[in-house]
């Protein structure tokens, strides 16, 4: 992995904080390629389902760390991203971590799976309260 790859994958990730924080649902598809998913709350969501997940959840700031990214071969790579989010209306803080996959396509890096990890009060690494999202049946 060259020193462009980090950067490009960290740029990706700046514009997924980014654009959720702004509501800009379309920016915030394109960082995931077509296939891409999402997992908290017990359950992993397709990209098709995403736009109503963000939708439900409580809007606020997405604050980011700096990624730790390792390369699996040219075209592939995994990270773990820390996670503070401050609640736009109550300041109340969620603090957590993602784990992603990431893939080069044609139009550069994007996220191929990303998956939430809150850290609770009591010190317990879990994915959310199940069912806390209620997905569309298919």
């Amino acid at each position: 992995m060259t020193t462009d790859d980090l950067v490009e994958i960290e740029q990706l990730l700046a514009r997924y904080a980014v654009t959720i924080t702004r509501g800009d649902m379309e920016g915030l598809l394109a960082v995931f390629t077509p296939d891409g998913s999402y997992s908290a709350f017990g359950d992993t969501y397709p990209l098709a389902d995403f736009p109503a997940l963000v939708e439900a959840a409580p809007k606020g700031l997405f604050l980011t760390g700096t990624p730790a990214i390792e390369l699996s071969d040219d075209d592939t790579a995994t990270g773990t991203q820390p996670l503070c989010f401050v609640d736009h209306a109550t300041h109340d803080l969620r603090i957590g971590y993602y784990s992603d996959t990431y893939v080069r396509t044609a139009d550069g890096w994007r996220l191929r799976t990303r998956a939430m990890t809150f850290i609770r009060r009591n010190g317990a690494h879990d994915s959310g309260r199940p069912h806390a999202f209620g997905r569309p049946a298919v």
